[in-house]
């Protein structure tokens, strides 16, 4: 039996001890039995009142729980389908105060789930919308009128991070472009002109659009500046170089050109006026000195002669060069072909240096073998006797070598060019093959000496009656040869005239 119950069933007792008590008060009093059906008729109206009291109390929490229920139960079915999930299971056995604190629990929980995704959404509302000023993209597709799921929440979460991810990309890429465009802007000696220059050096970096057109815009201006700073290198480079061949030509003091030596390093506007200005001031005093100019540009000229093996004739192709009435259009002529000239050197410049070589080494061993002539060379303690030999053996092998290299050369630049390769009006490799043929003349005509002096002894010495053992020791002796050089390569099509 439950505890209600007894206390019920005490109740009930309690009354009618109650009731017994009241009957033996008023039979001691003498209660008429009117009075006293009056009397208990208060007392079961007075316990009667106060039952109904309290079971219209209870009634109504019954009926307060029913609807609180009801109610209950209508918010979850209808935040179930805003939050996109499965109806809430209820528990059919449970009593009823038991089944509303658990409808009223699991709605606080599900309420509080719907106030955080909507804050989210919110949150990632707001952060997409900044990103896609920024960036200049689409919002995330998302209604802001209903409660996001969690997937729709992740996927605005995905997107997000790859939008902020993009942004710091972007924002590298736009801190370097700025940091160049300030450096070109310094070198070329430029303040920002347009409102867009103004915005990507002036502003704030965070506020600037960090859109894909922006910055195309910028990697343009960046390339615009850079291909002036490059032009302004170019320019002030030709000044440079300009001057010193005025400097050289018209002798310019040291102290005249270090007072400009502070515009020889940089490339900037105030240095290419300050170059500008120099240039003109020399090309001024170059007018001045005509013909002390052209003077100082023929023997440049007669120097390039010597380096490219100029033949007399190319020489004197160049009639200007023997022009003595000197003007400005004569020092122009005269520019013109040192220009040129120095432009067919710098073409050919390995050929005419392995040329220049071989001369070398063709001169060099041409003065070993004269000096092999000489019967007093063996006298000499100094040890220069072997050296000379050493050089004359190495020459021996290194000549051919020399030669067989700059036939290649000359090969394979005939065959690019189209054209015979001359030095001094000739093909190279027939001047090597002279060179070596007289001097296989010159050997062949001492040997002819050789055998006319001996014979003339030999004659002496039998007109005198030298005895046949003298006559031994003349053929018997040692004799010292020159050495045999293997036959020079021969020439083929050689290399072409400027």
């Amino acid at each position: 039996m439950r505890k209600s119950e007894v206390i019920a069933a005490e109740s009930v007792a309690c009354l009618n001890k109650a009731l017994c008590h009241l009957k033996d008060i008023w039979e001691e009093i003498g209660i008429p039995e009117d009075q006293r059906l009056e009397r208990t008729n208060v007392v079961k109206n007075h316990v009667k009142s106060l039952l109904d009291m309290m079971i219209a109390e209870e009634e109504s929490l019954r009926k307060h729980l029913t609807a609180s229920i009801e109610k209950c139960q209508n918010e979850l079915s209808k935040l179930c389908l805003e939050l996109q999930l499965p109806p809430f299971q209820e528990d059919r056995s449970s009593t009823m105060l038991q089944q509303e604190k658990d409808l009223r629990t699991h709605l606080e929980v599900m309420l509080k789930e719907k106030n955080q995704r909507t804050q989210a959404l919110k949150a990632f509302t707001e952060q997409d919308q900044d990103l896609c000023d920024l960036l200049c993209f689409q919002p995330f597709s998302i209604s802001a009128d209903s409660v996001p799921s969690l997937e729709q929440l992740e996927k605005f979460r995905q997107h997000i991070s790859s939008l902020t991810a993009e942004k710091e990309r972007r924002r590298k890429v736009f801190v370097t472009l700025k940091k160049q465009i300030i450096l070109c802007m310094d070198d070329l000696d430029q303040l920002p002109e347009t409102s867009f220059e103004k915005d990507v050096v002036c502003e704030d970096e965070e506020s600037f659009c960090l859109s894909k057109e922006n910055l195309d815009s910028l990697k343009v201006l960046l390339h615009q500046l850079e291909s002036r700073k490059a032009e302004n290198e170019r320019v002030c480079g030709s000044y440079r170089e300009k001057m010193h061949e005025l400097w050289e030509r018209l002798q310019i003091p040291q102290e005249e050109r270090e007072a400009i030596s502070e515009h020889m390093t940089l490339s900037k506007k105030r240095n290419m006026e300050a170059l500008q200005a120099e240039v003109k001031r020399l090309e001024e005093l170059k007018l001045k000195s005509i013909q002390n100019v052209t003077e100082a540009i023929r023997n440049e000229i007669a120097v390039f002669w010597d380096k490219c093996f100029y033949s007399t004739d190319q020489r004197q192709a160049f009639v200007p060069y023997y022009d003595d009435d000197f003007s400005e259009e004569l020092l122009s002529l005269h520019d013109a072909e040192i220009v040129q000239l120095k432009q067919y050197y710098e073409e050919h410049k390995d050929l005419f240096e392995g040329v220049h070589k071989w001369e070398e080494s063709w001169r060099l061993f041409l003065e070993l073998e004269e000096k092999a002539k000489d019967p007093t060379r063996f006298t000499n303690r100094g040890g220069n006797l072997l050296k000379e030999e050493k050089q004359r053996a190495d020459l021996v092998k290194g000549l051919p070598k020399l030669e067989k290299k700059l036939k290649a050369e000359i090969e394979q630049w005939e065959h690019e060019q189209n054209r015979e390769f001359q030095v001094n009006g000739q093909k190279f490799m027939q001047f090597v093959t002279d060179q070596w043929e007289t001097y296989r003349l010159e050997k062949e005509r001492e040997k002819q000496e050789r055998v006319c002096i001996s014979l003339y002894w030999l004659n002496a010495t039998s007109s005198t009656g030298t005895s046949n053992s003298t006559i031994r020791s003349v053929f018997g002796g040692t004799v010292c040869h020159s050495p045999i050089l293997r036959p020079p390569i021969s020439a083929s099509k050689v290399s072409a005239l400027p």
